[in-house]
C-alpha cells in the first residue's frame, strides 16, 4: 500500500501478486479484503485503489469480490515488456463524515 501526497494524502494504492499454483483459491480476495478492511480502521485514509491490466479480467474479479468499484480506464499508462497497454481502475472509499462535492456541486 502507498499513501498519496498532499491532496492525495487520505488515498492509497494497492497493489498484490499472486503466483500461478495458487491462482482460483480465493487467496487474492481474501488478501485484498483484509488489507482494504484493517486499512480503514487504523488509518484515516478516505478511499483505496487499485490499477489492472486490461488484459488481466481475473485481477479484476478480485477486487470486485473485495468490493472495488470499476471507475475507468487509463489509456496507455503502462508499460510491460516494452508494449505500451491500458489500465482499468478500481476504487472503495468509506465516508468520514466529512462535507463532499461533486463535480456538480462545486463553482468556478
Amino acid at each position: 500500500m502507498e499513501r498519496g501526497r498532499d491532496i492525495e494524502r487520505h488515498s492509497a494504492e494497492i497493489g498484490y501478486w499472486l503466483g500461478e499454483p495458487f491462482w482460483g483459491r480465493n487467496i487474492a480476495t481474501a488478501a485484498v479484503q483484509g488489507i482494504t478492511r484493517r486499512a480503514f480502521e487504523v488509518t484515516d485514509l478516505y478511499r483505496l485503489y487499485a490499477s489492472v491490466f486490461a488484459w488481466n479480467p481475473a485481477s479484476m474479479r478480485v477486487l470486485e469480490k473485495a468490493g472495488y468499484h470499476r471507475e475507468g480506464t487509463l489509456i496507455r499508462s503502462g508499460i510491460k515488456d516494452g508494449v505500451l497497454l491500458d489500465r482499468v481502475i478500481y476504487a472503495i472509499t468509506r465516508d468520514p463524515g466529512l462535507p463532499y462535492a461533486t463535480e456538480e456541486s462545486v463553482s468556478v
